[in-house]
C-alpha cells in the first residue's frame, strides 16, 4: 500500500453481498472492502499516508444503517444550553430590555411632555405679566432718576421683544383666511395631499432648526453688553427677521391643521388612514441603522415634540369642528374615535421603534433615565443665579420645540371660534386666564421638585455649578473658575433655585476639572479634537461634543442628526 498526502471519501452504502474487491484510485492509493460475519454492516478502510512518508494510519468506520435506530437517536438526543450559557444570558437580557423599554419610554415622554406643556403654558400666563410688569418699568424708571441703573434687565428686554412679536404676527394673522384655506385643501386628491403633509413635516423640522438660532440671535444682539465690539446688522433687521420667521413658521403649521382636519372630515377616511400609516415608515426608516446613545437622545426629543404638537393639532381640529356643528357635545363624541386612534398609532410606533433601535444596537433601558436627568438638568439650571437662559429658550433648543408660532396659531383660532359677548363672558375668560396661570404655578413645583431629585440621583450637582462652555480655558481662566466653583458650592443648591438671577463677574472657563460624575452623559469617541490657546503654544486634547447635555435636538452626531 502507498501512502497517499489525501484521506480518500468513504460512502457507505447498503449491500446485500459483499466480497473483498481492490480498486485503485488515480493517485495510485489502495481501497479494500471486506465482508464481515453480519449481512447489513461492512467496514471499509483505507491507508493514509503523512506527506513526509512513512507513517501509516488505519481508519476504520462502521455505521448501523438501520431505520429504527436513525429515528430512535432523533427522538431521544439531547443537548446542554449550559455549555453556551453566555449567549443565552444575552439573549434573554435582550428580552427583558424590550420588556422594560415601553415603561421607560413612556417615563420619558412623560416628564418631556410636561416640559413642553409649562413652556407652552409659559407664553399664554407669565409672559404677557412679564411684558407688563418691563413696560411699566421702562416708563417710571426715567421719572425715579436713576441714572446709575439700566432701563430694563437683559431678561426684560428678551420679553419685551418676544410680546412685540406676538403682537405683530397675530395682527397678521387676521388676514389669512382659514376656511378659504380648508376648502382649498379639501379639492385635492388624496395622494396629493399625502405628499403635502409629508413635505409640511420636513419644513416644520427646518424652520425649527432655524428659527430658534433666528430668535437666539435677536436677544443676543439686543442684549449685548455696549463696551463690546459689535459686529452685527443691528436689532432693527434682527426682529424683523423674527417677525417673519415666527409668521411663517404659524402658516405651515396652520397648513398641517387643516390638512389633519380634511382627514377627519372625509367621508371614508382614506386619507386618515394614510397619514397613520406614515408613522409606521418610521420604523423601516430608524429601526436598521446604527444609533448611539447621542443619537437615540435626539430622536427621543424628537418624539416628545412631534408627540406634543399632534396634541395641540388635534386640539384645533377639535375646536374647529365643534364650532362648525355649534359646540354640540353629540359631535365630540363622534371625533373621539379618530383621536384615540391617532394617539395610539403614535404610541405604538415610539414604543416599537425605540424597543428595536435598543435591540439591535445593545442600548440598555437604564439609558432614558440619563435622558431624563439631562432635561431636568436644563430645568433646574434656568433657576439658578447664574442662569444664562430662559427655560423656555432651552427646551426649544433642546427638544427643537418652539412655542411661539404654536401658541400664536392657537390663539388665532380661539379667538374666530369662540365669540366673547357681554360680561359675563368676559368673567369666564378672566377665570380661564387665572386657572392657567394656576395650572402653569402647579405644573412648574411639580417639575422643579422631580427635576431635583433626577438630577440628585444623577449625581450631577456640582454641574449646576459650572459656567456655561463659550471659549477654550486658558490656565488662569481654570484657576479663576476654580474659586467662583468654590464659592458657589458653598450657597447651596436650595438657596439658588429659589433666589432671583443676578449678574455675576464673568468667570472666562468654559470647563471646570471633570470628576467621575462628569463621565456620567458621555459616550465613547475614537477621535480626539486637537485645539491651540492663542496666547501659548500649549496644546489641549479636548474630546469633541459627547456629553448629553451639549447635544441638542440638531446637533450632528457622528454623520447624521436623527
Amino acid at each position: 500500500v502507498k501512502p497517499t498526502p489525501l484521506l480518500e471519501t468513504i460512502i457507505f452504502v447498503p449491500v446485500q453481498v459483499c466480497s473483498l474487491t481492490e480498486q485503485h484510485s488515480g493517485d495510485g492509493d489502495t481501497i479494500h472492502t471486506t465482508q464481515p460475519n453480519i449481512l447489513h454492516n461492512i467496514c471499509l478502510w483505507g491507508c493514509v499516508g503523512g506527506v513526509c512518508g512513512g507513517v501509516c494510519v488505519w481508519v476504520c468506520l462502521c455505521a448501523d444503517l438501520s431505520l429504527l435506530r436513525f429515528v430512535s437517536a432523533e427522538l431521544t438526543r439531547g443537548y446542554f444550553l449550559e455549555h453556551n450559557e453566555a449567549k443565552y444570558t444575552e439573549r434573554r437580557e435582550r428580552v427583558y430590555t424590550c420588556l422594560r423599554i415601553p415603561k421607560e419610554l413612556e417615563k420619558l415622554m412623560l416628564f418631556g411632555f410636561f416640559l413642553c406643556l409649562d413652556a407652552f403654558l409659559y407664553v399664554f400666563t407669565l409672559l404677557p405679566l412679564r411684558v407688563l410688569l418691563a413696560l411699566i418699568r421702562l416708563l417710571t424708571l426715567p421719572c425715579c432718576r436713576l441714572s446709575g441703573s439700566r432701563l430694563l434687565q437683559p431678561a426684560q428686554v428678551c420679553d419685551v421683544l418676544k410680546g412685540f412679536i406676538m403682537v405683530l404676527c397675530y395682527s397678521m394673522m387676521h388676514y389669512v383666511d382659514y376656511s378659504m384655506m380648508y376648502h382649498l385643501i379639501r379639492g385635492q386628491s388624496v395622494i396629493k395631499l399625502y405628499i403635502i403633509y409629508n413635505m409640511l413635516e420636513m419644513a416644520d423640522r427646518l424652520f425649527s432648526s432655524f428659527g430658534q438660532d433666528i430668535l437666539d440671535a435677536l436677544y443676543w444682539t439686543a442684549t449685548e453688553p455696549k463696551e463690546r465690539k459689535r459686529a452685527h446688522i443691528g436689532v432693527i433687521p434682527h426682529f424683523l427677521m423674527a417677525v417673519l420667521y415666527v409668521f411663517l413658521h404659524a402658516i405651515l403649521i396652520m397648513v398641517q391643521a387643516t390638512t389633519l382636519n380634511v382627514a377627519f372630515n372625509s367621508h371614508n377616511k382614506s386619507l386618515l388612514t394614510i397619514m397613520m400609516s406614515n408613522n409606521f415608515v418610521e420604523i423601516k426608516g430608524s429601526v436598521f441603522k446604527k444609533f448611539e446613545k447621542n443619537n437615540l437622545f435626539q430622536m427621543s426629543n424628537s418624539d416628545i415634540k412631534e408627540r406634543f404638537t399632534n396634541y395641540v393639532l388635534l386640539l384645533i381640529v377639535c375646536l374647529r369642528n365643534m364650532e362648525q356643528f355649534s359646540w354640540n357635545p353629540d359631535h365630540l363624541w363622534v371625533l373621539c374615535p379618530d383621536v384615540c386612534m391617532v394617539i395610539a398609532s403614535e404610541i405604538a410606533v415610539d414604543v416599537v421603534k425605540h424597543a428595536f433601535i435598543t435591540k439591535f444596537n445593545d442600548i440598555p433601558a437604564d439609558v432614558y433615565g440619563e435622558y431624563r436627568a439631562s432635561l431636568a438638568f436644563d430645568l433646574v439650571s434656568s433657576r439658578q443665579k447664574n442662569a444664562y437662559t430662559d427655560y423656555s429658550d432651552s427646551v426649544s433648543r433642546r427638544m427643537g420645540f418652539i412655542p411661539l408660532p404654536l401658541a400664536l396659531l392657537l390663539i388665532r383660532v380661539v379667538t374666530s371660534s369662540v365669540k366673547i359677548q357681554g360680561a359675563l363672558s368676559f368673567i369666564c375668560v378672566i377665570l380661564f386666564y387665572l386657572g392657567m396661570i394656576t395650572l402653569k404655578v402647579l405644573n412648574s413645583i411639580v417639575l422643579l421638585g422631580k427635576s431635583c431629585v433626577y438630577v440628585k440621583e444623577a449625581n450631577m450637582e456640582e454641574k449646576l455649578f459650572q459656567s456655561p462652555p463659550s471659549t477654550v480655558p486658558s490656565r488662569e481662566s481654570m484657576s479663576e473658575a476654580a474659586k467662583c466653583f468654590s464659592e458657589s458650592v458653598e450657597e447651596g443648591m436650595l438657596a439658588s433655585i429659589i433666589s432671583q438671577p443676578t449678574h455675576q463677574p464673568e468667570c472666562t472657563a468654559s470647563k471646570l476639572p471633570t470628576s467621575e460624575s462628569d463621565q456620567f452623559l458621555t459616550t465613547p469617541d475614537e477621535s480626539e479634537e486637537k485645539v491651540l490657546i492663542q496666547d501659548g503654544t500649549e496644546l489641549i486634547h479636548r474630546a469633541p461634543k459627547k456629553d448629553l447635555l451639549e447635544i441638542d435636538r440638531f446637533t450632528i452626531c457622528g454623520n447624521r442628526i436623527d
